[in-house]
Order: C-alpha cells, then sequence, then structure tokens
C-alpha cells in the first residue's frame, strides 16, 4: 500500500483516467470488449453453449451501435492511456416492482478489465454512472447482479446500493437468479 506522499500505480492510473460517453467509433472495441469481460467473469461458472447463445444475442458490432444511439440509453467508457479499462451502461426504463420507486434507472451493464480491478476506476465508473442516472432523470438506480457474484455484490453495496429483492436472467436456456440492488439518487 502506497501513502499518499508517494503516489503508486493506482493512483497515477485514476490520475490517467477518462470516463467518458461513447461513440458510434466506439461500438466494435465496446462488442470485443463486452464480450471478453463478460465470458472472462461468468464462463467458469457457466456451460459453454448457454455462454455462446448468450454472447451472440447480446455483442455485437451492430447491438453495441444500437445500443450508442438508443436515446435511452447512455454507454459510458473509462480508459486509462488510451487502452479501455472498462464501461457502463445506464438507461430509463421500466422496473422490477421491488424498486417500488417512480424514475428508476437502471446501471445495465458494468465492468471492469481484471488488470485494472482493484485501482480505484471501479468506484470512478460508478460515481459517473449515478451522475448520468440524475442527469436522465432517475430518482433511484437500480441493478441486477447474480447471486453467485459476491465480489459484485460487496462492491455495489460499498456503493451504496441495497439489496431490494430478486429477478430471473436468462443465460442462453438456464434461468438464474439476479439480486435487485438499489439507491435513492
Amino acid at each position: 500500500m502506497t501513502s499518499p506522499a508517494t503516489p503508486g500505480r493506482a493512483d497515477t492510473e485514476l490520475n490517467d483516467l477518462v470516463i467518458r460517453r461513447a461513440s458510434e467509433a466506439d461500438a466494435g472495441a465496446l462488442a470485443a470488449f463486452a464480450r471478453r469481460t463478460f465470458v472472462e467473469t461468468f464462463g467458469e461458472q457457466n456451460t459453454d453453449e448457454n455462454m455462446a447463445i448468450h454472447v451472440a444475442r447480446t455483442f455485437g458490432d451492430a447491438l453495441q451501435l444500437a445500443e450508442i444511439r438508443d436515446v435511452s440509453m447512455v454507454t459510458l467508457v473509462g480508459e486509462v492511456g488510451g487502452t479501455m479499462a472498462g464501461f457502463a451502461q445506464v438507461r430509463r426504463g421500466s422496473a422490477p416492482a421491488c424498486v417500488g420507486s417512480a424514475s428508476p434507472i437502471e446501471v445495465l451493464r458494468f465492468y471492469v478489465d481484471r488488470p485494472f480491478q482493484g485501482r480505484g476506476i471501479a468506484p470512478a465508473l460508478m460515481r459517473a454512472a449515478l451522475n448520468v442516472a440524475r442527469e436522465l432523470g432517475g430518482r433511484t438506480a437500480w441493478l441486477g447482479v447474480w447471486e453467485q457474484n459476491p465480489r459484485a455484490i460487496a462492491f455495489y453495496a460499498k456503493c451504496g446500493f441495497v439489496d431490494v429483492g430478486s429477478h430471473t436472467f436468462v443465460l442462453g436456456t438456464e434461468t438464474q437468479t439476479d439480486r435487485v440492488m438499489a439507491q435513492r439518487l
């Protein structure tokens, strides 16, 4: 651990961190990054078949381009030294009943690449995502997180989210349970 007087790698990376809205030119790189980080995060705990189905349905140049163009969604990209370190997607829309709030905004996706985890990038990216949620008129931010992902659950709790219920998530042909977490904005 470094002292405040002696900046370490994490401090340097945060100084070099740029969080920006994705542009149409980012679609291909974002699709590749999203595919890779999703598989790295969940591949060992799920079948190859279900992962392949989900990835094909969810990540691809045209899919990410459509999301970037969607006026109800904002995609944020976090870069360190020009390298994509993470991304977050925030969108307007309906929420599960357990969220119980008007003007809910969903943190749809939130991923930080493994080499950048534990370096302060995720909290900075979450602050930016919550700021976007406020800009979109949200009064509550919510997200779904797989019940078998304790590291993510702990991170979201540290960011101020509380467990308010559950909903189903379909990965390929398997129905899984996500914890629904929310916070007032």
